[in-house]
C-alpha cells in the first residue's frame, strides 16, 4: 500500500466518479480503476458500491476515507517540517508588539508564520513604542508590530503597513455621550480624558495635543495608563473617556461603547518595523507572512 493509493482513493471518493477523478489526477481511467481494485484486494474488503455512472462509498469505505485523509495530511506536514529543516530555517524570533493595536491581527499572523515555519520559536514582548524602537536598534528585537513611527524615527528601519484602524471614542455605557451615533472633538474636549502614559508614549501626547489644537482646545488628561487594557477598565469604571483604535472592538464587548468621531480622523497605520539592514531569513519571512496574512 502506497501514498498514491490513498490519493487515488480520496479523489474517487470525493468525485463519486472514476472518470472525473482520473481527470483531476491526470491519470488514465483504466489505470485508476485498476489501482483502486488493487487497494481493495490488499485490504480485503470493498470500498465502493459501483454502478454504470457513479461509485459510492460502502460503510467500510467511509471509515477508511477518514483515515486516508489523515494519512495524507500527516505526510504533507512531514514534508513541510523536513523542508524547513533542509532550508536551514530554525531558531528564535523576538517580536515586540502593542497589544491594543495588534489584538486582531497578531493571532492570524502567528498562525500563518508557524504553519510555514514550525521549527521557529516566536517570542513575544509586550512593549511601548519607544521601547520597541530602542530594542530594534540594540538588536534585542528582530521585528516590532506597532503604529507607524514618525519619519525621523525610521532612520535605518523599514516599515510595511499591515492594517488600518479608525480612531474612535470609548465611553462607559451609562455616559451621556453613549447615546450618540457620532461624537465631535468639541464634545470630547471638556471630558476627562484617559490616555497612554507620557513617558513611554511621548508621540501619542504630541499627536493628541495637535489634534485638539484643530478645534482650539487642549486635551483634558485625567489619567495616564500603560496600555489599552487598563484604559478600557478605567473608562468602564466611569473615570473618563478615551480615544482608542477601533481594533479594540473585538475585546471590549459590552463593557464600553466605541463611538465614531465626526468628522472621521485619518486612520491609524499599524505595521511591522524591522532593521533595514536585517539580512536574517526569519525577520524577512515573518514580515512577508504578516503582510500576506
Amino acid at each position: 500500500m502506497e501514498l498514491r493509493h490513498f490519493r487515488y482513493f480520496v479523489a474517487v471518493a470525493e468525485e463519486e466518479n472514476v472518470s472525473r477523478a482520473a481527470l483531476k489526477l491526470h491519470v488514465s481511467q483504466p489505470g485508476l480503476s485498476r489501482q483502486i481494485r488493487d487497494l481493495e484486494d490488499e485490504i480485503g474488503f470493498s470500498l465502493f458500491e459501483r454502478s454504470a455512472k457513479s461509485v459510492r462509498l460502502t460503510k467500510a469505505g467511509k471509515v477508511f476515507l477518514t483515515g486516508a485523509r489523515e494519512v495524507l495530511l500527516h505526510a504533507e506536514e512531514a514534508v513541510k517540517k523536513a523542508r524547513a529543516i533542509s532550508g536551514g530555517i530554525s531558531g528564535e524570533l523576538n517580536v515586540g508588539y502593542a497589544p491594543s493595536l495588534t489584538v486582531q491581527i497578531l493571532p492570524v499572523m502567528l498562525r500563518a508564520f508557524q504553519g510555514e515555519q514550525p521549527h521557529v520559536r516566536v517570542t513575544l514582548h509586550d512593549l511601548s513604542s519607544e521601547e520597541m524602537l530602542t530594542q530594534l536598534g540594540s538588536k534585542k528585537l528582530q521585528v516590532a508590530l506597532t503604529v507607524r513611527p514618525p519619519t525621523k524615527q525610521l532612520r535605518g528601519l523599514a516599515f510595511v503597513e499591515i492594517a488600518r484602524y479608525a480612531m474612535v471614542v470609548a465611553v462607559a455605557p451609562n455616559h451621556p455621550l453613549a447615546k450618540l451615533k457620532a461624537i465631535t472633538l468639541q464634545q470630547v474636549a471638556p471630558e476627562p480624558l484617559i490616555g497612554l502614559n507620557r513617558k513611554d508614549y511621548p508621540e501619542y501626547h504630541v499627536d493628541v495635543k495637535k489634534l485638539f489644537a484643530t478645534v482650539g482646545r487642549k486635551p483634558n488628561f485625567a489619567e495616564e495608563h500603560e496600555g489599552g487594557t487598563s484604559i478600557i477598565a478605567a473608562v468602564e469604571a466611569g473615570r473618563g473617556i478615551a480615544l482608542v483604535p477601533s481594533s479594540l472592538a473585538c475585546i471590549v464587548g459590552t463593557r464600553v461603547k466605541l463611538i465614531p468621531l465626526k468628522p472621521a480622523l485619518p486612520p491609524i497605520s499599524v505595521g511591522a518595523v524591522w532593521r533595514a539592514d536585517e539580512s536574517g531569513k526569519l525577520a524577512e519571512q515573518f514580515v512577508a507572512t504578516a503582510k500576506s496574512a
